[in-house]
């Protein structure tokens, strides 16, 4: 192994040092200083199966703290060699116990690129926390969330295969885009996204993160969120590398650090062209390494893992232990699911998940005629015995998936899929999947059974145990059009499930549309106020808990909360009639409701259709 020492990032040559080997470790010691220069190496094994690369192609090294990156789908990328000093003024991160996380899923550049969040700072990581704006920072902050879920922000590859180019290897017929906004293809796990520097040029070819910038702005980022007691959660991808770049794990051993077909080809489990063979120790030790570099360097609060189920049990196992180590108060959670299924396997290994139960028992899978309880209906497996575990934290002792009710990560919409507003859209046929959509302020503008239907997902998500996490946009029935571009997509104007390759206005926020439906705002940020303020919704246990049927036999749920002398109540009605319950409202006060109208007769409850009540005593 050959480390190569470049002057400029453009450079396809220079000064090449042989170096040391120990024990199949390779190191050197340089005697002068090289701060800002760039560097690669060249990786030469006589066995050339371990190699996808001719021999002396020049890798960057694959724990760069940054990456000077051409934006194109194959680039040959240069470490940088960077002297960082960075002032945390005393910052050590927020502490926040799991079962009180307020969790919004965001995607850094969406959240102030659209011109409505009128940011004028140069540079997503800087302007996410520009408080002359309408989005990022100043939206958490107004609306009371306490942590923020990045979309990857590791250096990842932002573009894919020109489409339809039928000379290269592949002819890219499923993405006419030809990029990945979401950043779910990582090529580093050590180094932020270049993109998001104030120096970022968008253009296909350029370089970008050249400087370094990347460093410096996304620490400045993490050190202003916490300021605003905001804790960083990192989502990370440790089960698969970028598909078409030159990744230096496949030049330094592809047949050890990545699982292999019978035939000797990469599998890809994860759909993504490999899948990382976390159970090698050179892997584990990398993801261990990447972990507790970002704890220790960037101050993150805590990590969900991207197809949790492709890492090993073992690695899992590890990760925690010693991400624990530098921070008791670490979050971690994932996706229980990607060559598997096992919520319960993570949680007896001290991993909180995702829970798509609670999300298809609320809401349903697909809108696809089956939706759940939002609906009115039962979504198939699902019934009021399953919602009552829902709303407890989904415990074991309940037939639940965890041993711990804060592991259980309630969610009814992330970034994958149909957004809430739009399931909501085709679920009830107010539109079909395949409508134009011609006019997209009045589209998103919400009808009042939409906001009615939207009120009653929020008030069951956010009086349910377990944290909570709610994406971009849900808090106004965010509707995502795909936009009309120079990209030849036949899809322009339809609702869109799957927006990973889109960095345009199918994605980035409108501000608009928020102060449109503010109603639906204020409800939000009405319920995570409550939620804040009563012990109840975040730590009660299932004995704590008495559920009520109505006396119709509709899609209606009650239940009270008695811990000591504190008592809440909760009725939701998701039908289409009146329902009725044998509860009396005697010495209750309502704190919250989601309609005007009459919740009483005969001194006790009746709950309209598509609303919901919650009662103190």
């Amino acid at each position: 192994m050959n480390l190569v020492l470049f002057d400029q990032f453009e450079d396809s040559s220079g000064q090449v040092v042989e170096m040391e080997s120990d024990n199949q470790r390779f190191h050197l010691k340089l005697s002068r200083e090289v701060a800002g220069q760039y560097y690669g190496y060249q990786v030469y094994n006589r066995n050339s199966n371990t190699q996808e690369f001719p021999p002396f192609t020049i890798i960057p090294d694959p724990y760069s703290f940054a990456v000077a990156s051409q934006h194109h789908f194959a680039p040959v990328s240069k470490s940088i060699i960077l002297d960082d000093k960075f002032d945390w003024e005393g910052d050590v991160g927020v502490i926040i116990h799991p079962r009180d996380l307020i969790i919004y899923e965001a995607h850094i550049k969406d959240m102030t690129a659209h011109k409505s969040s009128e940011s004028t700072v140069i540079g997503d990581y800087n302007r996410f926390h520009d408080f002359n704006q309408e989005g990022g920072i100043v939206h958490l902050k107004e609306m009371g969330y306490n942590a923020v879920e990045f979309l990857p922000l590791f250096e990842f590859s932002n573009v894919e295969i020109p489409y339809g180019d039928t000379t290269q290897a592949v002819t890219n017929t499923w993405n006419p885009y030809a990029y990945n906004h979401w950043g779910y293809m990582p090529a580093f796990f050590f180094a932020p996204e270049g993109r998001y520097a104030s120096d970022a040029i968008q253009s296909r070819g350029a370089w970008n993160g050249t400087k370094g910038r990347q460093v410096h702005e996304l620490k400045a980022l993490v050190k202003a969120l916490h300021k605003e007691n905001i804790a960083v959660i990192l989502d990370v991808v440790y089960n698969h590398v970028s598909q078409y770049n030159f990744n230096p794990l496949k030049q330094i051993h592809k047949q050890q650090y990545f699982r292999q077909n019978e035939e000797g080809t990469y599998s890809s489990v994860s759909g993504c062209g490999n899948d990382l063979a976390t159970e090698h120790p050179h892997i584990r030790e990398l993801i261990i390494e990447s972990v507790l570099f970002w704890m220790e360097e960037y101050h993150i609060d805590g990590f969900r893992f991207d197809l949790g189920k492709l890492i090993d049990w073992e690695t899992v196992e590890q990760i925690r232990e010693e991400a624990l180590k530098v921070n008791p108060h670490v979050f971690i959670t994932c996706e229980p699911w990607g060559g598997g299924y096992d919520p319960e396997g993570f949680s007896l290994r001290g991993w909180s998940s995702w829970n798509d139960q609670f999300r298809n028992a609320l809401k349903g899978w697909h809108p696809d005629g089956n939706g759940g309880f939002l609906f009115g209906r039962w979504h198939p497996d699902y019934g009021f015995d399953k919602l009552q575990r829902m709303f407890m934290g989904s415990p074991n002792s309940e037939g639940g998936q965890y041993v711990d009710i804060s592991h259980s990560v309630n969610y009814l919409e992330s970034h994958d899929d149909y957004t809430l507003g739009d399931f909501i859209k085709i679920e009830t046929e107010l539109f079909s999947k395949d409508a134009v959509i011609q006019d997209k302020d009045t589209h998103a503008l919400l009808t009042p059974v939409e906001i009615a239907m939207h009120k009653v997902a929020a008030m069951a998500l956010l009086t349910s145990q377990g944290p909570v996490m709610i994406a971009q946009g849900q808090e106004w029935g965010r509707s995502k059009v795909i936009a009309e571009t120079l990209n030849p997509d036949s899809n322009v104007g339809k609702m869109d499930h799957n927006s990973y390759e889109k960095d345009n206005e199918t994605n980035w926020l409108n501000w608009e549309h928020k102060n449109l439906n503010a109603e639906l705002v204020v409800f939000y940020k009405d319920l995570i106020k409550l939620r804040k303020e009563n012990h109840l919704f975040r730590r009660a246990d299932p004995k704590d808990f008495n559920f009520f049927t109505s006396k119709e036999d509709v899609t209606a749920i009650g239940f009270t909360i008695s811990k000591g002398e504190s008592q809440v109540a909760v009725f939701l009605n998701s039908s289409s009639i009146v329902s009725h319950f044998p509860f009396s409202v005697e010495g209750w006060n309502t704190l919250l409701q989601s309609r005007d109208g009459n919740f009483q007769y005969d001194g006790k409850i009746q709950i309209p259709p598509r609303s919901g009540i919650i009662l103190t005593k």
